[in-house]
């Protein structure tokens, strides 16, 4: 089975362990929703922060919204300096038959400025 790519991303407005997950806990969901994934499918998620954000994983929403199984990596995005700020961002490895054509990539809040043509 082919493996395909999600992208995602969601800022945040504060550096705080609570929004952190919040805000990745809503990114994963809707990625999930709008390509109707199944637990299953999931192969590797890779989560990258911006270098401001720091108080948590944002793995641990993975793990409270059930992806107990599911190798996660996290890492810290370069620091560019008009990089997008406090922003929370996922590539998400799916086991899936869907052309890359059917994949939707879901960025929300400020990260809707990273793909202005989604």
């Amino acid at each position: 089975m082919p493996v395909r790519g999600i992208r995602g991303a969601i800022t945040v407005d504060t550096n705080t362990p609570d929004e952190i997950v919040a805000a990745t806990r809503e990114l994963l969901l809707a990625i999930v929703a709008a390509n109707w994934l199944r637990l299953a499918e999931l192969a590797s998620p890779l989560f990258t922060t911006a270098p401001t954000l720091s108080s948590t994983y944002p793995a641990r929403a993975a793990r409270e919204v059930g992806w107990a199984d599911v190798p996660l990596l996290g890492a810290t995005e370069m620091g560019v300096p008009d990089g997008r700020a406090r922003c929370i961002r996922v590539l998400v490895h799916v086991n899936t038959r869907r052309s890359a054509a059917r994949i939707k990539h879901i960025y929300l809040r400020g990260a809707r400025a990273l793909r202005p043509d989604l």
